[in-house]
């Protein structure tokens, strides 16, 4: 029996972890880089570990650190979580090998799936139906589109879809840097690009004894840089003849291999029911938790008593009602991109949540998230902020369920995906199933990513976070505190703020007499606290929810969330930057550089590659002219705004 178990991992999946060990009575241990050393999951296990340094590779994906800290703090398992070295089958026998159980498959399984490559082939002796392998040296135009991707490892990392020939060794070399930077392993292969297919993933459990379960399908379709957003089981797509053969090929993966634990077999759908093996994931999904709102398993349990040598019921308990997840991520759109956030997250709060990290009831929201209130988010790591579930009779109830928690969440001081997630929600195409992993193409990724609140809600977001400043001045005032802001004998100037809400600027003027406020002939205001403003718009009364973080001021209400910067009175003059600086988008690490000071260069001609949150992000020239400076190397470490290099336009 296992009596305490370490979890080599860090974040949600970790306190996941946890939860189920509570459950079941086992103690508990963490792991933490000095990054995590105030992480959530660091206070939450019974002991817990320092790994020093910061960046996975100096932590995490130490092996022998990781089993020297489980032998120290008298661990007898490892549970691996995602991520990290839960698919590293040379991990998997250091834990073995140390007298530790090992919960998950068997080395020689992680290592049959492990490569891409050699994992088609197999399936493909299996019976399962497979996509062709492309050599990158022998692609042709007639090939394209094609896909490059990462031979180990997956969360969209090691992932480029090339539709020009030319364009194929760029995306061959990045794709490999990406990939040895998050896996370690840096092989890279091509297959044929479907451009609208379904990503339709089978559940398997496994034990020792010869019982093989397919639990359930999930979808997971729309997907943004081949990173899934949102996830759901069971499938708009999928009945019941498609579900047999889908569940027939799982099963013969898994038993190809001897399979013992959860994992996934993933395939790639086409709208007419074909469908074609893509890969295993060896480990536990991130998006697991909709298989277990659905069928009401607790799979972390269910791989811990197989670990123990259980044996599985003969048939796996039948799915009930409809769950979907959605990933809330720190990042916000920058240039037409997508770009990772860090640094402190004030506030974070989601209305109606049922539970955490576990499956209750009939019908709920469950939250796993390895964040709360007060954490600083970094920038080694994944920028994830929650798994937030919605589960319900039917799928049209889980929707709406969920859409409403994430518009209602308070979320302060990091740019997040939250709008795109609930427009993606209220979609008609969404609502319809008509989810393949073109619909961010075919609706449009910055039409979808619209923010809740429009320019007129931002507005009025403004004037209420003017209207309780002035009531936060006044109850700290120590003379005649209780007198309306701006109060005067005699008419005066109006009262004057001014804030920046992404690119624009919002002036507030206002004044606040006898005929309560003015200069807003379509507001009346019915009261205002430092932390609540009550507005009446056009006949119809509005609450706004302040919130103050310095020069940060956060304003939640039904017309949408607002993060505002108070604009200074004084402009630094020092803060103006050369014309045509191109600063740093987020703190990161230099990993590549393509040009020298005085080389001429193309408007969209790659200048270096920034790596932060395990992904490479590229920058560019704005616009035709010669690198005047390049004051960055590879390798080193830049926050956010730091120069990168200055591209002097020509003429």
């Amino acid at each position: 029996m296992i009596t305490k178990l370490l979890v080599a991992n860090r974040g949600e999946i970790a306190l996941r972890v946890f939860r189920s060990c509570r459950d079941a009575g086992i103690g508990t241990v963490a792991v933490y880089s000095d990054a995590d050393a105030d992480a959530p999951h660091a206070r939450a296990a019974d002991a817990a570990v320092r790994l020093p340094g910061n960046t996975p590779a100096e932590t995490y994906l130490r092996a022998d650190l990781v089993v020297r800290a489980a032998l120290d703090a008298g661990a007898d398992a490892v549970h691996p979580g995602y991520g990290f070295l839960s698919e590293n089958a040379a991990f998997a026998r250091a834990v073995t090998e140390a007298g530790l159980t090992w919960v998950g498959p068997d080395p020689d399984a992680i290592e049959s799936m492990g490569s891409k490559v050699e994992s088609k082939r197999l399936m493909e002796r299996a019976g399962v139906p497979v996509l062709g392998e492309l050599d990158p040296d022998k692609i042709t135009e007639a090939d394209l589109p094609v896909l490059v991707k990462a031979s180990a490892g997956g969360g969209g990392r090691g992932m480029r879809v090339v539709r020009e020939l030319a364009e194929l060794a760029e995306a061959v070399a990045g794709a490999s840097a990406e990939a040895e930077s998050a896996f370690g392993d840096a092989t890279v292969f091509c297959e044929p690009y479907v451009e609208t297919g379904r990503h339709i993933e089978v559940q398997v459990l496994a034990d020792r004894h010869g019982t093989v379960w397919a639990v359930g399908e999930r979808e997971c379709s729309i997907q943004r840089r081949h990173q899934k957003v949102v996830e759901e089981a069971p499938s708009p797509l999928v009945g019941p003849a498609m579900r047999e053969e889908l569940f027939t090929a799982a099963r013969a993966a898994a038993k190809a291999i001897d399979y013992v634990g959860a994992g996934t077999v993933e395939f790639l759908a086409t709208n007419d029911g074909k469908f074609f093996f893509l890969e295993m994931n060896t480990r536990l999904q991130v998006e697991h938790p909709v298989t277990e709102c659905v069928t009401g398993l607790d799979l972390v349990d269910l791989q811990l008593r197989i670990a123990e040598g259980h044996r599985l019921p003969a048939d796996p308990p039948q799915w009930t009602g409809h769950a979907i997840e959605v990933r809330l991520y720190a990042e916000t759109v920058v240039d037409s991109g997508w770009r990772p956030q860090s640094g402190p997250l004030h506030r974070f709060e989601l209305p109606g949540v049922d539970v955490e990290f576990t499956t209750g009831g009939s019908a709920g929201v469950r939250l796993d998230s390895g964040v709360e209130s007060g954490s600083t988010v970094g920038v080694f790591y994944d920028p994830m902020l929650a798994k937030v579930i919605a589960w319900a009779p039917d799928r049209t109830a889980a929707v709406r369920r969920l859409a409403a928690a994430l518009a209602g969440a308070r979320i302060h001081g990091l740019g997040t995906n939250r709008d795109l997630l609930v427009n993606v929600l209220r979609h008609p195409a969404f609502l319809a199933g008509d989810t393949d992993t073109a619909f961010f193409d075919r609706h449009g990724l910055t039409e979808l990513a619209e923010p809740l609140a429009n320019p007129d809600a931002v507005r009025l977001s403004a004037l209420a976070a003017a209207l309780a400043e002035a009531a936060a001045n006044r109850a700290s005032a120590r003379v005649q505190g209780r007198l309306p802001s701006g109060w005067r004998n005699v008419a005066s100037v109006p009262q004057r703020k001014v804030y920046r809400h992404g690119d624009d600027e919002y002036e507030v003027t206002y004044t606040l007499g006898r005929d309560g406020l003015s200069g807003h002939p379509d507001v009346e205001l019915v009261g205002a606290t430092p932390d609540e403003v009550v507005l009446t718009v056009s006949g119809l009364r509005r609450t706004f929810r302040v919130a103050r973080y310095g020069a940060e001021v956060w304003v939640d209400s039904p017309l949408g969330p607002v993060g505002l910067v108070r604009a200074p009175r004084f402009a630094d003059p020092e803060a103006a930057l050369a014309a045509g600086s191109l600063v740093a988008p987020m703190p990161g690490s230099v990993t590549r550089i393509a040009v020298s000071p005085g080389e001429t260069v193309r408007s969209g001609d790659p200048l270096l590659w920034l790596e932060a949150m395990k992904m490479e992000h590229r920058i560019a020239a704005p616009a035709d002219g010669v690198v005047t400076q390049l004051p960055v190397t590879v390798g080193q470490q830049v926050e956010v705004g730091a120069v990168l290099a200055v591209v002097e336009e020509q003429g």
